[in-house]
């Protein structure tokens, strides 16, 4: 190769290094002028107690990259598309399911501490900063919220859980700097005292806002017999091994995932055969004939896992149970749908019911299916579906979708709306009569 060429190729090769850094440059420049938005002080003071995540990673990276969802994340977790399989706590805020969700209960005009309940476990920071609920609600429906949801503070800094005329949630924080955790042993540091909690490894700390799982959140262990010993982190927070820290020579020993899986992963189904047996419901029909109608109960069962299933929300699922009278031929002779579930207008209005069926119990369902004339039912279906949220009201809908700015934003609402209310199957049942 000429001396020429060789001349012409190192210029080529400056000119293009020099074009990839303007346009690194350039984009880095788009992303600093998007995050150079002038922060408010109220922003500023909940940042004070509620330190960003962000400032965590510097020395928590896995933990914070789990969180987040940079982190590599086993199959079943990228393979499910909906948030009923996993939702992470990092997007407790950013998520445009619960934008539209919040949009859409807000129309029903809740009053002040009904938005500040709603917004205690999304926002935790809220039950030391309930005078900025209104700011970030509005930030919420903006699509640009400059405070952190749920974020490394928002749960190192719980101390204790403690039932109360508001709870749940029943969580109790301690605003200050201590970091409390699950070890006894914390690992000196320049940045934060830390302190071992007991709480870190009871089931009534992930209770204290998925509070429909077990029988009392303020209880530590679960009330299942053929888990006991188990709780929720067990599953959820996947058992690895590991430093919490990225420090050099930091402490190797048992961690767990923070990505919250809201699925049980294989392994762990494989490993535990009674989670497989105890984790879906089950339906089972007793019913009497007559000429007139098939009359009885649907015994809607789940096992000891103390679990309400699915999904790790307490407050917005919907449960339907279709019940269907068929001829011998297999024609439908009457068909019946029963709704469990709050509407939204309902939603944190008053003390929260208890879910449609908790682990460990069996919720009877009465039915009675008027039969025509001249026809004989031959068998009775029980049909469970469920769905992660309530079909708004048309003139509620109506009135949310008024208030977006874009045609954009209302095509991505009503794509949630269909998507997320739709039903989806969780066991059946047939037998004949």
């Amino acid at each position: 190769m000429s001396r020429h060429r060789r001349y012409l190729q190192h210029i080529a090769a400056g000119f293009l290094f020099a074009l990839t850094v303007g346009i690194i440059g350039l984009d880095w420049g788009v992303a600093f002028a998007q995050k150079a938005e002038p922060q408010a002080d109220w922003v500023a003071d909940i940042e004070k107690i509620f330190i960003r995540s962000e400032d965590c990673k510097q020395c928590h990276d896995r933990h914070y990259e789990e969180w987040k969802g940079a982190r590599e994340q086993t199959p079943d977790l990228k393979t499910f598309g909906r948030v009923d399989a996993a939702l992470l706590h990092g997007t407790s805020l950013e998520s445009p399911v619960f934008r539209t969700v919040l949009g859409i209960w807000l129309q029903t005009d809740p009053t002040a501490d009904e938005r500040r309940r709603c917004l205690a476990c999304h926002v935790p920071s809220t039950t030391v900063f309930p005078q900025h609920v209104d700011k970030i609600v509005a930030q919420v429906l903006s699509g640009k919220p400059q405070v952190e949801g749920i974020g490394c503070a928002s749960c190192h800094l719980i101390k204790q859980v403690a039932q109360t005329a508001d709870s749940p949630p029943s969580f109790k924080i301690e605003p200050g700097k201590m970091i409390y955790g699950p070890y006894a042993n914390p690992e000196d540091n320049l940045v934060h005292p830390a302190t071992q909690s007991e709480l870190f490894r009871g089931a009534n700390y992930c209770a204290s806002c998925h509070f429909d799982k077990v029988k009392d959140v303020t209880q530590k262990d679960l009330a299942g017999e053929i888990l006991q010993g188990t709780i929720c982190q067990d599953c959820h927070m996947e058992p690895s091994t590991g430093s919490s820290t990225s420090k050099r020579g930091a402490m190797t020993r048992a961690i767990g995932r923070h990505w919250f899986r809201g699925v049980v992963g294989p392994g762990a189904l494989i490993k535990n055969r009674n989670v497989q047996a105890e984790w879906m419901p089950r339906v089972d029909i007793e019913a009497t004939k007559s000429a007139a109608a098939v009359e009885g109960t649907a015994l809607v069962r789940i096992g000891s896992l103390p679990h309400s299933f699915p999904d790790g929300d307490p407050v917005l699922k919907q449960f339907f149970l279709v019940l269907t009278a068929k001829d011998a031929q297999g024609r439908v002779l009457k068909e019946e749908t029963k709704q469990f579930g709050l509407p939204y207008d309902k939603i944190l209005r008053g003390p929260i019911p208890d879910p449609f069926i908790k682990g460990g119990h069996t919720r009877k369902v009465p039915f009675s299916l008027a039969i025509p004339s001249g026809s004989t039912a031959a068998s009775i279906e029980a049909v469970l579906n469920y769905a992660l949220i309530p079909t708004p009201e048309q003139g509620l809908k109506e009135k949310y979708l008024a208030t977006l700015a874009t045609d954009k934003e209302r095509e991505n609402a009503k794509m949630i709306f269909d998507e997320y209310t739709q039903p989806r199957l969780l066991t059946y049942r047939a037998k004949s009569l």
